[in-house]
């Protein structure tokens, strides 16, 4: 693809006018990296959604005809287990008083202000369920504990069923004129809220989450990693560089072309109006990590070379002939299994694979610009260097091509091995646990989850298809039994529901007899009972949150477990089919966050196959065309693919669930873990070709000139990307184990079983 007559006549040009070739490329990389002053941060988890998400337009639609699903949730575990004392109401009623000041507000609930109400002779009363003029006494007290038992509406959603932990739930209407201002400000003054009940109640543990403060944890989780894990990237990279390369010339130039291959990258997000989320947050250290591998194998041939040159401009030329074809095809490659992520339906990834892409790409064209411009700069005599045969890699290669019959047949048997556990992986994904038991949003919702409920919901909207037919005795009776088998589900915690507000009222109006605990007989009473109801009612706890404007439709919120992706996605559609058989006029589908992450990571997955399957037919055929062989390049189908399947399978074992982040890695992978068999097949056919070499001794050669810098590229991408481990975003941390692990899975299949697998091919060619 890039003859040698044309590399070789490049690194003249380049060598032989270095402060003009350092001038250009500085001043591209700054035009680019103006575009940064353009990025922002987004703390909106509904970035993870298209515009277009099917999933996420019905959300919208929902919020649009009811209240925003946007909330901050207070949960108060009282050290003695007893939430019906007179202090810890009283800490109730003071956090649901304070709750109100938080900006945005538009709606509280708890246990003292609940509307309660009851018959008085021929009267309905609607009234908090706790007033400030209460005597909190034990008959008081009682009176509480006996209301909330018998009221869906509380029991198992503001009060655990066990009556040890409560929750004050603030709905949040936001402005929507600047995301990034508004959500913050609701998270501090939650926080501040919650620092001064601590103050004031020391025996009570207090518990934040909610949508809201979902929201600020990316944000949070976003700044956090690039504060932390890119200056510890940096300085890994360059410790294991300076290590490798023994010089300070090099390892600084090296440093140098990182800076400006991420300052590019990221500048051209801005440029392209990108806002940073905690996936697309991490291409920083994805480049500074790639960046190295194209420097590194010219600088180390360049120093190979000093040896037999007299010159470093010889030197430097015969390392750009050398190493052109395989740096651009590695780069090239790469950028195609970023780019390969645009198939993902979760713009964050399409982000991080465009902007990776756009940074490799630079990287590249500095590698072959500005570094050896730079190099001719460096005036230190490197003439003494000499050329020394690496003992390590001449026995490597001796051992191999002794044994690789069974060095064939044994990492053929592990290779298989491992791939056949793939199916043992299953699909799992949950927002909440996205992030790190280190972030107080986690372990909140893991508390509120198991005590009370958490932020896992499935909305419907139940349109009766007439405006005031939610009065309809029929209608009404049908969304009971709705809301009646979902509470039989296994992983349901609470279903809450229009229906439980009628058959109190009827109650209530028929002298709070017991055994009228039942939907109203007639529409037009049901009608009555809810229109003296809502004038009952105090302003900000309307029935908005779950009756439309024409009272055509009711909002019923089903609250779950930390269910599975299928387990979601089988309990909703098993809902659907309840629909479809008994109440055919409601049928619709769950919606709500829970269900969106579900879907999404199902069809991401799917979508991803698509673009591996993609990204690996491209892959191949620039290989066929670079190394001039259809043999060898469908032979490199072998060690490209594997590596990846292999280390999926390894997943199963180490975890065994795969979700979002994980969907990306098989494309984004395979063009990272290609550059290992280019530039091992390249120098092979070099020898081949060139040299005349048989293919045990181009297996020798090969080994040779390039396998330490194979080894260090490799000890290098996995410790960068192990970096990543470290990120509280779990997505991240995922995905970098994951690539780490493919990347010295590759390291090795390239090693053992590409070299055998090669001679195999030949000497039966040649047999």
């Amino acid at each position: 693809m890039i003859p040698d007559v044309f590399a070789r006549k490049f690194g003249e040009w380049i060598v032989s006018k270095p402060w003009l070739t350092i001038f250009f490329s500085i001043l591209w990389v700054l035009i680019a990296a103006y575009g940064s002053r353009f990025l922002s941060f987004t703390n909106d988890y509904r970035v993870f959604f298209s515009t277009d998400n099917p999933q996420l337009l019905a959300f919208e639609a929902l919020e649009k005809t009811y209240t925003q699903f946007d909330n901050v949730l207070f949960v108060v575990a009282p050290d003695d287990h007893d939430v019906f004392t007179a202090e810890t109401i009283a800490a109730l009623r003071f956090l649901t008083e304070e709750s109100w000041q938080i900006p945005y507000s538009i709606r509280v609930d708890s246990l003292t202000n609940f509307q309660n109400s009851y018959a008085e002779a021929d009267d309905l009363v609607v009234e908090d369920l706790v007033s400030a003029s209460s005597e909190l006494d034990a008959d008081e007290l009682s009176r509480i504990v006996e209301v909330v038992r018998n009221e869906p509406l509380i029991n198992g959603q503001l009060v655990s069923y066990d009556g040890d932990v409560a929750g004050v739930n603030v709905t949040i209407q936001l402005p929507g004129l600047n995301h990034n201002v508004e959500v913050p400000e609701v998270v501090e003054a939650a926080r501040n809220l919650a620092a001064r009940f601590r103050q004031k109640y020391p025996d009570k543990a207090l518990y934040i989450t909610g949508v809201n403060m979902l929201n600020n944890a990316f944000s949070e989780a976003t700044r956090h990693d690039l504060v932390t894990l890119i200056p510890i990237s940096f300085a890994v990279i360059i410790v294991l560089i300076g290590i490798i390369l023994g010089r300070l010339s090099g390892t600084f130039i090296t440093f140098l072309i990182i800076v400006m291959s991420v300052v590019t990258a990221m500048g051209v997000a801005g440029w392209a109006d990108m806002e940073l989320t905690p996936p697309s947050a991490t291409a920083p250290i994805i480049i500074l990590t790639l960046a190295v591998a194209d420097s590194i194998h010219i600088l180390t041939n360049f120093l190979h070379k000093l040896g037999d040159s007299n010159s470093r401009q010889e030197a430097m030329v015969d390392s750009l002939r050398i190493n052109m074809q395989p740096v651009w095809l590695t780069s090239l490659t790469t950028a195609i299994g970023f780019l390969t992520m645009n198939f993902s339906d979760a713009p964050p990834f399409r982000d991080l694979g465009n902007i990776c892409a756009v940074g490799v790409l630079a990287a590249f064209v500095l590698s072959v610009t500005f570094l050896p411009a730079a190099m001719m700069l460096n005036k230190k005599n490197y003439r003494s260097v000499q050329k020394r045969p690496n003992r390590m890699f001449t026995n490597l290669a001796e051992f191999i091509i002794a044994r690789r019959k069974i060095l064939l047949s044994s990492i053929g048997v592990v290779m298989v091995s491992m791939v056949v556990l793939i199916p043992f992986n299953t699909i799992n994904d949950q927002f909440v646990e996205y992030f790190d038991k280190s972030i107080p949003f986690r372990t909140a919702s893991d508390f509120a989850g198991e005590n009370l409920v958490g932020v896992y919901r499935i909305e419907y909207s139940l349109d009766s298809k007439e405006s005031g037919g939610i009065n309809e005795p029929d209608f009404m009776n049908q969304v009971e039994s709705f809301s009646n088998w979902y509470r039989e589900q296994p992983g349901v915690q609470h279903v809450s529901t229009y229906t439980d507000i009628m058959k109190r009222l009827n109650r209530n109006l028929h002298g709070d007899d017991p055994s009228r605990y039942a939907i109203p007989d007639s529409r037009e009473l049901a009608a009555q009972y809810l229109l003296l109801y809502e004038m009952s009612l105090p302003y900000g706890l309307d029935l908005n949150d779950r009756i439309n404007v024409d009272k055509s439709a009711v909002r019923l919120v089903v609250s779950i477990e930390n269910l599975t992706v299928n387990e979601t996605l089988d309990l909703e559609a098993n809902a659907r089919q309840w629909l479809d058989n008994n109440a055919p006029a409601l049928t619709t589908d769950g919606t709500g966050p829970s269900i969106m992450f579900s879907h999404i990571t199902r069809r991401n997955i799917s979508t991803m196959l698509i673009g591996t399957t993609i990204a690996l037919v491209l892959i191949s055929a620039l290989l066929i065309l670079a190394l001039r062989s259809v043999k060898l390049g469908l032979v490199s189908v072998i060690p490209n693919l594997m590596p990846v399947a292999m280390a999926f399978g390894l997943w199963a074992v180490i975890d065994g669930e795969i979700g979002l982040a994980l969907s990306v890695v098989a494309a984004m992978t395979l063009g990272i873990v290609v550059d290992d068999t280019v530039h091992f097949l390249s120098k092979y056919l070099r020898a081949r070709r060139e040299q005349g070499l048989d293919p045990a001794n181009a297996i020798r050669y090969a080994f040779e000139t390039v396998g330490s810098a194979l080894l260090t590229t490799s000890i290098v991408l996995a410790a960068g990307f192990l970096v990543l481990t470290f990120s509280a975003f779990n997505i991240n941390a995922q995905m970098g184990l994951m690539t780490a692990m493919t990347i010295v899975i590759a390291l090795v299949v390239d090693f053992f079983f590409l070299p055998p697998l090669l001679m195999l091919i030949e000497e039966h060619k040649n047999a």
